[in-house]
């Protein structure tokens, strides 16, 4: 195997973050996904604010804080569904590829690790329910720096825990941005474009793009 170690962003990536209000979709009505793409999306600005301006908050507190906005900007949304959200976020759903995956990677004798903006509680309880805890050797969140990605020391967490060269990680991310920074750190990076977005950040390009993590494995 080529690589000694791959690492999962975990959210987009492995687990699907517009899986909770899907569950309640009914409950919430027609304007559902509008309201989880300004929930995400938020979540990803408050990340990127905040390291920028040195001003830490867990990636929990933003999730909450975003989910607070996007019912702002969404009357139609039933606010008192709120918790129910929230509570749906620790029990994301896993996308069905994954722990065949995970397994066949394993099964060659790779480490397998996460590298996430997610807080350390939010990751043991998405690991947990979606049944990859027997699976991942490590899950490393960003809160060990108190910085989100795309900063180079969240990556670095990686290399100094795992004592290895950036050049021997393949690092596997849905989101483009936070593949941009993988590769500018040096990770072999495989993007995941599972709804077929166009290229960005081309000084910093991908080593593969895949549609899903399905053809992981063969990559070698």
């Amino acid at each position: 195997m080529r690589h000694s170690a791959y690492v999962f962003d975990a959210y987009g990536t492995l687990f699907d973050v517009h899986a909770a209000v899907r569950r309640h979709a009914e409950a919430i009505g027609p304007d559902g996904q509008l309201l989880s793409e300004i929930w995400r999306a938020k979540q990803l600005e408050y990340s990127w604010v905040r390291t920028l301006m040195g001003s830490y908050q867990d990636f929990w507190q933003l999730t909450q804080q975003a989910l607070d906005f996007a019912f702002a900007r969404v009357p139609s949304a039933d606010r008192s569904l709120r918790q129910t959200l929230l509570d749906a976020y620790w029990r994301l759903d896993c996308y069905p590829e994954v722990p065949a995956v995970l397994k066949a990677l394993k099964a060659d004798g790779a480490r397998l690790a996460i590298l996430s903006n997610g807080s350390p509680a939010m990751l043991e309880a998405a690991v947990k329910s979606a049944g990859l805890d027997l699976v991942l050797d490590d899950v490393f969140s960003v809160d060990a720096v108190r910085k989100f990605k795309t900063d180079p020391s969240v990556y670095d967490i990686v290399t100094t825990a795992l004592r290895v060269y950036p050049n021997a990680v393949s690092f596997q991310s849905s989101n483009r941005w936070d593949v941009a920074g993988a590769a500018k750190f040096g990770f072999r990076t495989v993007w995941i474009n599972r709804s077929g977005q166009p290229d960005e950040y081309l000084d910093h390009p991908p080593s593969v793009i895949l549609p899903s993590l399905g053809g992981l494995p063969n990559l070698g």
